[in-house]
């Protein structure tokens, strides 16, 4: 997880920005689903990145959305365990 420029300008493998505050890569601590959130779309990322320095840049913003819900809706009406 990176800032868009910094990734442009090391010209990382891939990288996934998140509009999150700086040192809390995966989110909030003590906030276990947005961390799968970011996990997963991280994860989901290595495994479709098709172009050498791929860029994704993820919509969530620090703690306004409901990562409950996005995880209930991505595994079908449970919360993947959490």
């Amino acid at each position: 997880m990176v800032h868009r420029t910094r990734a442009e300008t090391l010209s990382v493998p891939r990288g996934l920005v998140l509009r999150l505050p700086f040192g809390r890569p995966f989110g909030a601590p003590g906030n276990p689903e947005q961390q799968r959130v970011v996990l997963e779309d991280a994860l989901t990322m290595l495994g479709s990145a098709r172009e050498p320095g791929e860029i994704r840049t993820m919509p969530y913003r620090w703690r306004r959305e409901d990562y409950g819900r996005i995880l209930t809706e991505r595994h079908g009406g449970t919360s993947a365990g959490i």
